[in-house]
């Protein structure tokens, strides 16, 4: 199934489908590398990312319109997310920002509170409203919280993390982004490392971060995974998703098979630590 973008830049590009986000680790040379093979999507998660956010600075100079920022902030507190995109919009040298997620959204919040008259998400879209930034969007680990969000019509974009072997968003948060229109942008895709290095029980191939990717994007609710290497190499590696997100059924049979093991009960702190 062919996907059409709708997240686009400020000159209206497509944003592809593989985007680079912040890593602590990160190496000097991953955002050129990433601009010249045709990422357009930057992400960080807070302004604890220097090299991400100081090359990407640099990047903008000359190319801010081709080019689509992301960040967020944890923080419920009005006065403190206004501050927050303030110090990224002078740090960045931008008026704009392109996509500001409130980030985390968890048991712990009181979802009338976020969605109701002003809460967060009304902030929000003053700030789109005032062209401060262009899509209002959240991040949840949780899916029935990520249901509720995409059906409250109140935001652009949900990050939400999905992988081969965290399947569960296949059961209602991707089916209700996909009938909302609403873009997903998937993290955790390589399940923090732990799908790139096999499993006792597993006698097939074992994936790379780019079969990762691409399954991850074979799910057409899905317009975005995130890749954060730690050096450029690694990134050149991860490129190969960008030639193409179709997988064959047997690759998606294998893949999935290879998850289910993986994932084993679901017990372990990946799948319960975040709720």
């Amino acid at each position: 199934m062919e996907k059409t973008a709708k997240i686009t830049t400020l000159m209206n590009q497509p944003v592809q489908p593989l985007g680079l986000a912040g890593n602590p680790d990160m190496e000097k040379g991953c955002v050129a590398t990433a601009y010249d093979a045709g990422i357009n999507y930057f992400f960080f998660y807070n302004q604890s990312y220097p090299r991400l956010i100081g090359e990407l600075k640099s990047l903008l100079r000359d190319n801010r319109e081709s080019v689509a920022i992301a960040t967020g902030s944890e923080s419920r507190n009005l006065k403190t997310l206004g501050s927050y995109l303030d110090q990224v919009c002078d740090e960045l040298e931008v008026d704009t920002v392109d996509i500001f997620y409130a980030e985390y959204v968890s048991p712990g919040d009181d979802m009338e509170t976020l969605l109701g008259a002003g809460g967060v998400f009304d902030e929000l879209h003053r700030w789109k409203t005032e062209g401060r930034i262009r899509y209002v969007g959240a991040t949840t680990h949780n899916r029935p919280m990520a249901v509720e969000l995409i059906e409250s019509g109140r935001i652009d974009v949900l990050m939400h993390r999905y992988n081969m072997a965290h399947r569960g968003a296949e059961e209602q948060v991707l089916p209700a982004a996909l009938n909302a229109g609403v873009p997903v942008v998937a993290f955790t895709c390589t399940r923090w490392g732990s799908l790139l290095t096999g499993h006792r029980d597993w006698d097939g191939p074992v994936p790379t971060a780019a079969d990762c990717y691409q399954y991850v994007l074979h799910h057409p609710a899905v317009d975005i995974a995130l890749t954060a290497p730690t050096t450029p190499a690694q990134l050149q590696e991860n490129l190969i998703a960008l030639k193409g997100t179709a997988q064959p059924p047997e690759n998606l049979s294998l893949w999935e098979a290879y998850g289910k093991l993986v994932y084993g009960d679901g017990t372990d702190a990946f799948e319960t630590q975040w709720p």
